[in-house]
């Protein structure tokens, strides 16, 4: 799995002029997904997700997670995180999970950050998405199981 995190002061994805998912502040997730990824590997990335300390404390320091701080997650499945460039001008991605497999393991991702307590927003798997957000800091942080 590969995860771009971005903190954000608010985030939406719309899908056909609808919104279908949106967040005030919290992490916007574009979740990348390949072949040989597992359950186990989406359950210990969410964890380090909600765990990681990427918030100010009162001195302005990255020393609070989003739980500490409150917020939520808009969860989005983006199969372009594994684009292959090494040849040519046009990206292969055959390293992306096919597709009910990803969808499967994207669902199951998103159902770990609900046991923890955080509050999940998520884009539509396999659509064309339009994804607004105003990213703090700007804090983006790139997560590989």
């Amino acid at each position: 799995m590969k995860i771009v995190l971005q903190k954000a002061k608010k985030a939406s994805v719309t899908v056909e002029k609808q919104v279908v998912g949106q967040i005030d502040e919290g992490y916007v997730l574009l979740v990348g997904i390949t072949h040989d990824d597992t359950k186990e590997a989406a359950k210990s990335l969410a964890a380090k997700i909600v765990k990681l300390r990427i918030w100010e404390d009162e001195n302005e320091k990255m020393n609070h997670s989003i739980v500490d701080h409150g917020g939520a997650i808009l969860s989005i499945s983006q199969f372009t995180l594994y684009a292959n460039t090494k040849k040519g001008n046009r990206p292969s991605f055959t390293d992306a999970g096919k597709p009910e497999m990803a969808n499967e393991l994207w669902l199951y991702f998103n159902e770990q950050f609900q046991a923890l307590g955080m509050k999940v927003e998520t884009g539509i798997f396999g659509a064309m998405m339009d994804v607004q957000l105003t990213n703090i800091g700007p804090t983006t942080i790139i997560l590989e199981a």
